[in-house]
């Protein structure tokens, strides 16, 4: 009888919010996950030990994304135990502000987070994931930086960024067996956006009057960390429910 093949290990930054537990326990069907927070790591071992109490394997790690050495330390424990073959960049902060009124902090803290946590995490992970040849990495987006918001410059603009790193980087690792492509959720049901739209607001912006789900974001984003997906690299996708972007 054939060998069973092993489990990838996969890590998701930011895994302990609405979206990022859902990516968690969607991968954790197919693979070892590794659940990141910033730094509340009990809100990342709750996740894991759900993840472990229905049969799946998770282990919780917290890490700052904005903090360089830390996040090399954190990875290279990691990856002592092996390579990463999933990665997930969902770590993300918005601090809303009309452009006029934002403050410089606002803007530094929000590109920090998205754009130089990308770079932090993913750039250690690049060499490992391509020894093995075989690796998906998914950076989750927003429909933000596809058509703009009132009072999000920041969050748009560190968001598109990542479009373009997907893109350049999808070309540089299409080769070695690696896919990079990125999420551009829109309105999706959970904390973040409890306080930004009513069920009125979602029915007016929505084409199919509801807001998405964070399993419809965790399914999409399981596909493209398949082997299913092998053929998909340098996209932008977009899961909104219909609003033109």
């Amino acid at each position: 009888m054939d060998a069973k093949p092993a489990r990838k290990r996969a890590l998701v930054t930011g895994g302990s919010g609405d979206i990022g537990s859902a990516i968690c326990r969607r991968l954790a069907r197919d693979h070892d996950v590794v659940v990141h927070a910033n730094s509340r790591l009990e809100r990342a071992q709750a996740v894991a030990d759900a993840i472990v109490a229905a049969g799946g394997h998770a282990t919780a790690v917290a890490f700052d994304v904005c903090d360089a050495a830390a996040t090399q330390a954190a990875l290279d424990t990691l990856l002592a135990d092996g390579p990463i073959q999933v990665l997930v960049n969902n770590a993300g902060i918005h601090d809303d502000a009309v452009f006029p009124g934002m403050r410089a902090e606002q803007w530094s803290r929000v590109i920090d987070v998205s754009l130089n946590g990308f770079f932090h995490v993913t750039q250690p992970l690049t060499m490992p994931m391509i020894r093995t040849r075989w690796g998906r990495i998914v950076t989750v987006s927003s429909l933000a930086a596809l058509v703009g918001n009132r009072g999000q410059v920041n969050y748009a603009a560190a968001k598109a960024a990542l479009h373009g790193a997907t893109k350049s980087l999808a070309l540089e690792l299409a080769s070695r067996g690696i896919t990079v492509n990125a999420v551009a959720p829109g309105i999706i049901a959970g904390s973040m956006a409890e306080g930004s739209f009513d069920a009125d607001a979602v029915a007016r912006m929505v084409p199919m009057k509801r807001a998405g789900t964070p399993d419809e974001v965790a399914d999409l984003i399981g596909f493209l960390a398949s082997s299913e997906a092998g053929y998909i690299t340098g996209q932008v996708i977009s899961i909104n429910g219909g609003i033109p972007s």
